[in-house]
């Protein structure tokens, strides 16, 4: 009789299996930098405010020996401070009027931009690109700076040039003014950003849309109203979320101004009550509640935006 040989069914090696088991840890090793960032100067941070936020300093007697002042539990204690405290809403009213001046202002015009340049109306495409995008390079306090010294009345070309025609020079930096000022920093420095965004996405539509619409008689604006902004509708959602959480963390530049006008309060957004609460007032668990009270704010403000128009822009189904 034959002799028949019995072949194992697994022809896996220990070495092969060594290998997938490396291969199926490889992409964790490149994750691993991202994610050590993350947590330690990201999750860490955040979860070290939420735990501020519900603690309090005790202070014994006259507050001078040691041990005299211990944490303690809050609770929401602080959070009803943060609420009640009468600087709060008049801050979060002036973010919201800045906020329905600049992001419908930014995403027009970086809108109109894209689509020209989409066009071809102009020949020098990569110039206007740069150009149109430089401010964004420009950090928030230096563009503050700027312009801060080009509203100032005594030095600003600005004011020469409308005296120079017999016009009044408006005070930029007044009451009635300052947000406006604030709001056009803004817009110098985010229009470019967002103009880079709606351009690319305009740069991978297919031509041959564009060539089937001119056939059927339609014009550029026609091409542009009912092809190209429904097919970029997604980026113009994606921009406008980042400058609605822009808005909602806006300190940079009234900061920068406010020695410049005693129209900007201390308190003028509510990122910087919590820095006068943290730095000036040295009452850090109050500004970590107020810190918690904006990201929450901004989260749910973001995701319930999202969760309105996902469907109908990203194609999106439950």
């Amino acid at each position: 009789m034959t002799a028949v040989t019995a072949f194992p069914t697994n022809t896996r090696t220990p070495r092969t299996s060594e290998r997938g088991g490396k291969s199926a840890l490889a992409p964790y090793s490149f994750l691993a930098p991202a994610l050590i960032l993350f947590a330690a100067f990201l999750a860490a941070p955040i979860i070290y405010a939420g735990y501020l936020s519900l603690r309090k300093v005790k202070v014994s007697g006259l507050g001078l020996g040691r041990g005299s002042r211990t944490e303690i539990w809050a609770g929401l204690e602080n959070y009803t401070r943060s609420l009640s405290d009468p600087d709060f809403l008049p801050s979060v009213y002036r973010v919201g009027a800045y906020g329905m001046i600049v992001v419908p202002t930014m995403l027009g015009l970086a809108l109109l931009m894209a689509l020209l340049l989409d066009a071809g109306r102009t020949r020098v495409g990569t110039f206007a690109r740069t150009s149109i995008f430089l401010p964004y390079a420009v950090p928030a306090v230096v563009a503050s700076l700027l312009w801060g010294f080009l509203y100032l009345p005594r030095v600003s070309p600005f004011n020469d040039a409308l005296e120079g025609v017999g016009l009044a020079a408006p005070d930029l930096l007044s009451g009635s003014w300052v947000l406006w000022s604030i709001a056009n920093i803004a817009v110098w420095g985010g229009t470019g950003f967002n103009m880079i965004v709606i351009y690319t996405a305009l740069r991978a539509i297919p031509t041959d849309l564009y060539e089937a619409a001119r056939l059927d008689g339609a014009s550029d604006s026609q091409i542009a109203w009912r092809i190209k902004i429904p097919i970029v509708l997604p980026s113009l959602i994606m921009t406008f979320v980042f400058s609605l959480i822009a808005t909602l963390q806006v300190f940079a530049e009234p900061m920068t101004l406010r020695p410049l006008s005693n129209t900007i309060s201390s308190t003028w957004a509510p990122l910087m009550k919590v820095y006068r609460d943290a730095f000036t007032r040295n009452d850090v668990y109050s500004a970590a509640a107020t810190s918690v009270i904006i990201a929450l704010a901004t989260f749910v403000v973001s995701f319930g935006f999202l969760k309105l128009v996902g469907n109908r822009a990203f194609n999106q189904e439950d």
